[in-house]
């Protein structure tokens, strides 16, 4: 059975989609809107899968797999002082559509995943674990759409600007 794979790929999904918020947030500060909803995201990120790591118990995987790592450490203290010198200029608009495209990436990913992990607990005949995903899985797609909602918002903005 390889449902320990696919609960092992939600919590990854989800644990990088946390970090991708936070780092985001943290790069565009000056964003009070994008600052503090991003930390509440990743909040209810890192809490789904807090509940969906208490099933790799039942079903385990030996190994792993990490499909989705989002880049990290230099690179990202560059982009995020970038971001604050930049502040509220038009390039700051710029920045933040290529975070949205990451996040919305990120958000897609984690929600395929949950689909996925929701089909084999049906197929395994496991309540517990399908109503946790009937409960978590909403969590992201509001991640998602609040993302497309700001690319909507923000694109028009920004290019033509």
């Amino acid at each position: 059975m390889k449902v320990g794979l696919a609960i092992q790929q939600v919590r990854s999904a989800e644990e990088d989609l946390a970090n991708e918020l936070e780092r985001v947030g943290e790069r565009h500060m000056t964003d009070q809107e994008v600052y503090h909803l991003t930390r509440t995201l990743a909040d209810v990120s890192r809490r789904n899968a807090e509940k969906i790591a208490r099933f790799q118990e039942r079903y385990p995987v030996s190994g792993g797999i990490r499909e989705n790592e989002v880049g990290s450490g230099l690179f990202d203290t560059v982009r995020e002082k970038g971001a604050q010198m930049v502040g509220r200029r038009p390039e700051s608009g710029l920045l933040l559509l290529r975070d949205l495209r990451a996040l919305y990436t990120l958000a897609s990913w984690a929600s395929i995943n949950w689909v996925i992990l929701g089909q084999g607990a049906q197929a395994a005949k496991d309540a517990e674990l399908l109503q946790t995903t009937k409960e978590c899985h909403p969590d992201t797609l509001r991640t998602l759409k609040w993302t497309n909602t700001l690319i909507k918002v923000v694109s028009p903005q920004v290019l033509t600007s």
